[in-house]
């Protein structure tokens, strides 16, 4: 069987993960736990997740030339994804999110870095390899313009497109017709449709709810796909983690119930481990887990 193609489009930052027992109030210090450095950013941890499920993945993005650009683009390599599209960036460092985790939930601030150095006409000498792709899939760690160019791209070449708009903002509605599926959860949908009509995209909402699974409409009735009871240890990455595992599921042909199944599975495992790309998991584990729960 010929392996999905995707093409990634999007941030890639190295976590700064503190672990404590408790939030700090404003202006209170708390002693931590743990720290470490993992590899994220949610254009990076989504072209993971889809690479570890058996894709081939091709990343397009931008870097630093610093010690963390220079350690992300080796991590990725060894994770199997072709990172010709990534543009090393000279004048600024490479994007940091600040990560601290406490009692299974997180508290994240981004710091974009060179994630902002790419442009729309970056995106002009990958379109052969974009035409080629089965998916593009994108979020909004990027300038709003270059997500707007990379779904321009993929239409005009009958490629399927899947947004995730995280971090949340309006959206203008010439990108929203364009796109195949958008992968809100329950804050970012009213954040991205906010004073218009629900009903004008419904159908290609796929609403990520959390423990309570994923929603998505069909033939214009509501469609609960529910989660998977596990133990939580670190939900950092089960939305990038859920929308690898889409693409990589519908890239397979699956219909969207079973391709969102297959995706919440997916992200039911990352969160059994700590840090984003370190919880997501393989073809094999994910097949395995899915025939434990029939």
């Amino acid at each position: 069987m010929r392996k999905p193609k995707i093409t990634v489009i999007g941030s890639i930052n190295m976590d700064l993960v503190t672990i404590t027992k408790r939030m700090p109030l404003q202006g209170e210090t708390v002693v931590g736990e743990t720290f470490r450095l993992i590899p994220g950013g949610k254009g990076a941890n989504q072209a993971v997740a889809a690479a570890r499920l058996g894709a081939d993945v091709q990343m397009i993005g931008a870097v630093g030339t610093d010690a963390f650009g220079t350690e992300l683009l080796q991590h990725l390599a060894k994770e199997g994804i072709i990172v010709d599209g990534v543009k090393p960036v000279t004048d600024t460092e490479t994007g940091i999110a600040t990560i601290i985790i406490s009692e299974g939930d997180n508290r994240i601030i981004v710091v974009p870095g060179a994630n902002h150095a790419l442009r729309s006409d970056d995106l002009e000498r990958w379109e052969e390899k974009i035409a080629t792709s089965d998916v593009c899939l994108l979020q909004l760690e990027i300038p709003l313009s270059v997500v707007e160019r990379a779904v321009s791209i993929a239409k005009r070449n009958g490629v399927r497109v899947i947004l995730n708009p995280a971090p949340a903002q309006p959206l203008p509605d010439t990108l929203l017709d364009q796109v195949d599926f958008l992968t809100p959860n329950e804050h970012e949908r009213d954040v991205v449709l906010a004073g218009r009509p629900l009903k004008q995209w419904a159908h290609k909402l796929i609403v990520t709810e959390g423990k309570r699974g994923v929603s998505f409409q069909r033939n214009g009735e509501q469609v609960l796909i529910p989660g998977f009871r596990v133990p939580v240890v670190d939900t950092t990455g089960a939305g990038d983690t859920f929308n690898g595992a889409l693409a990589v599921a519908l890239s397979k042909g699956m219909a969207l119930e079973d391709a969102c199944r297959y995706a919440n599975a997916a992200a039911a495992l990352s969160v059994t481990k700590l840090g984003a790309q370190t919880g997501m998991p393989t073809e094999r584990e994910l097949e395995s887990f899915l025939a434990e729960k029939g």
